[in-house]
């Protein structure tokens, strides 16, 4: 199945929908380093089949798509820069620059392709935020429905809703669903909330849904406090006391007398396993991109992510990296940054990805990718629902 993937970034989008079976005719990236990350792990083939990546550092609004036909791909897939909806960011929304959604808009009305996935943060849901939400996903369903010179976006938005309500769109049209998932429920060590939006084009009268949780706290919560069975895998001693926050909640699983559908919440401790303890003076020999940076600093608000829970949300802000999120907090209160490794795998990046850049800079791309596993457990969703049309 074919595709392209615009916004790529460092590649976890187009690491995630590879994997699950799409083949990628071209991914455009504006970012200089992000491009070269994507270029060197091509270039070593890091994961099997991407040496023929196209990659394209190119500004999306000048980008033409005739190259690749209409109606002819499977898939367009893409996180546009979410600067305008983060909740780090200055909340400019629809009046930042920086919005690339209706570019997204634009290649999907040119390219018409049988579905699409578009992915972005978490304060895109703000109440703020909330017609505008709507607006997006009106003008994906309805992406012929263009919005005409001058025309304010509140405008645009009032004769989308009317197509709606009317019912009898004849034209190009996609049956639009989203959802707010937190990556840790599909088995990424990290908490981190992404909006995704998924469309299928009306005429190929596909149902999907979102795919179901994998995993749980509840669970991770049993498997630390009442079976102690986390503490064993790793081969550490149990915590003495039980954490007083999950009073409650340890009364209510302990009563519990069925087994749990999902797996536990994956930690850093999971993630990191492995991984050599990182030096200042060198990087690791067997690992790339394994290298302490020190001057790790707690203070209020920024005190690390616990060893033994899911990594608090990495983030890339305008203002720079925030130390707190990019931290680890070992249980006998020492505390460092995480590796550019590590951050990787708490993005769930194969190790054989290599991040470009200063330490500073590959954190900024890892901050601003999509998880690995997440985008696949989407993507491969997505493409069993086409292959399953297809007749396979």
């Amino acid at each position: 199945m074919d595709s392209i993937e615009l916004f790529t970034g460092a590649g976890g989008l187009a690491l995630g929908t590879h994997v699950a079976g799409f083949h990628h005719l071209g991914l455009y990236e504006w970012d200089e380093d992000a491009c070269e990350t994507l270029r060197e792990n091509a270039r070593a083939e890091a994961l099997k089949g991407i040496r023929e990546w196209r990659i394209h550092q190119a500004d999306v609004r000048i980008n033409s798509y005739a190259i690749f036909g209409q109606g002819v791909l499977d898939l367009v897939a893409g996180g546009a820069p979410c600067q305008p909806f983060s909740l780090g960011g200055k909340h400019r929304a629809q009046d930042d620059s920086r919005n690339m959604i209706p570019e997204f808009v634009r290649a999907v009305r040119e390219l018409q392709p049988r579905a699409f996935i578009l992915e972005n943060v978490k304060g895109l849901t703000r109440q703020s935020f909330r017609n505008y939400f709507e607006y997006i996903r009106l003008q994906l369903s309805y992406p012929t429905v263009t919005k005409k010179r001058d025309e304010e976006w509140s405008a645009h938005l009032h004769r989308l809703e009317e197509v709606e309500t009317k019912g009898r769109h004849k034209g190009l049209q996609y049956n639009v669903i989203a959802e707010l998932l937190n990556a840790a429920d599909y088995g990424v060590p990290q908490v981190r909330e992404r909006v995704f939006i998924v469309g299928f084009r009306a005429d190929t009268g596909l149902e999907w849904h979102f795919p179901e949780p994998t995993h749980s706290l509840d669970a991770l919560v049993w498997e630390q406090h009442i079976s102690g069975d986390y503490w064993k895998r790793h081969g550490v001693r149990a915590p003495t006391s039980k954490p007083v926050r999950l009073g409650l909640k340890l009364s209510e699983l302990e009563e519990r007398d069925e087994p749990f559908s999902t797996k536990p919440w994956k930690t850093v401790r999971d993630a990191i396993e492995g991984l050599p303890e990182p030096r200042v003076d060198r990087e690791s020999s067997k690992f790339s991109n394994h290298k302490l940076n020190p001057g790790a600093k707690a203070y209020p608000g920024h005190t690390g992510s616990p060893l033994d829970m899911p990594a608090k949300t990495l983030k890339a802000g305008v203002h720079g990296v925030p130390g707190g999120e990019n931290m680890v907090a070992f249980p006998d209160g020492q505390l460092r940054y995480f590796t550019v490794r590590e951050a990787a795998r708490l993005q769930t990046f194969p190790d054989t990805w290599h991040f470009e850049g200063a330490w500073s800079e590959a954190m900024r791309q890892l901050g601003n990718a999509v998880p690995v596993e997440l985008a696949a457990v989407v993507a491969r969703s997505v493409a069993a629902k086409l292959r399953a049309a297809d007749g396979h």
